[in-house]
């Protein structure tokens, strides 16, 4: 029987305000609910590494250890080397992965990482089948997504709720799930998994910094990024309207008072001996 093989379209892309946000995740914001369960010698697989950031953070916490960064998408992973390599990194590598269908032995890592990876894939129970395969007993499978419909801004903006309306939309329409953050629990006891620790966890932009940065790249990536060309492509929206999203963006990065938050699901999972 033929393994599955991804069929969802990566609705972001790589372009230079996706990475923005990207290269901004560390292991600290993006993974402290795993952090507390690392030890310096183990095996990491980290799914859908991107750039790396967190790559890199995760193997500088095991420097007897080694972590394996893979990627769907073959063109991220120079980007990837070069952030371990500035960071004189030696107990890193990367290689191109669908995390479907892995390309590893059973048994093979102590700890297996996905971090906003299951809300763009086809079929998440089958991948949370295949980190669990490729985790030793005993060891983690940890995964952080988050959940559209439940970010929450202030103050009140019809553009904003024209863009989580519209964002949604466009993922589902190539094969993900961009509420996957509340179904990760659901998600893990279907492929298996047993011992599961489920919390949850936010970022927050508030700051003047804070909220211009979050509100520039999300209004640039909604006119300029893959985003756009399959919002328009699609017949989801025009580009006309996708302008208009943007200048809501910006409109509520300059408020004083605005507030923006990110709920994110987390799962960590021990594999049964």
């Amino acid at each position: 029987m033929p393994r599955a093989r991804e069929t969802a379209v990566y609705t972001h892309g790589h372009h230079e305000s996706v990475l923005r946000s990207h290269t901004w995740r560390t292991a600290a914001n993006s993974a402290a609910y795993l952090l507390g369960s690392l030890k310096p010698h183990m095996k990491i697989l980290d799914i859908g590494c991107g750039p790396g950031t967190i790559t890199a953070d995760l193997a500088a916490l095991v420097p007897d250890g080694q972590v394996t960064g893979v990627d769907h998408a073959p063109e991220i992973l120079d980007r990837a080397r070069a952030t371990a390599a500035e960071r004189g990194l030696t107990n890193v590598d990367f290689a191109v992965a669908d995390v479907h269908a892995l390309d590893f032995p059973d048994d093979t890592f102590c700890v297996v990482h996905a971090h906003q990876v299951l809300q763009h894939v086809g079929d998440p129970v089958q991948a949370l089948r295949e980190m669990k395969r490729v985790t030793k007993p005993t060891g983690f499978i940890a995964v952080r997504d988050s959940d559209y419909a439940a970010m929450t801004w202030y103050p009140a903006s019809a553009g904003m709720d024209d863009w989580l309306d519209l964002y949604r939309r466009v993922a589902r329409s190539h094969g993900g799930e961009p509420d996957a953050g509340r179904r990760l629990k659901s998600w893990a006891l279907r492929a298996g998994l047993t011992d599961v620790t489920a919390t949850s966890s936010t970022w927050t932009f508030a700051t003047a910094e804070e909220r211009a940065w979050w509100s520039g790249l999300w209004a640039d990536r909604t006119v300029a990024s893959a985003y756009a060309e399959r919002a328009v492509g699609g017949r989801h929206a025009s580009a006309g309207e996708l302008r208009a999203v943007a200048a809501a963006w910006r409109e509520w990065g300059a408020r004083d008072d605005g507030w923006f938050c990110v709920l994110h699901g987390e799962i960590l999972c021990r594999k049964e001996v």
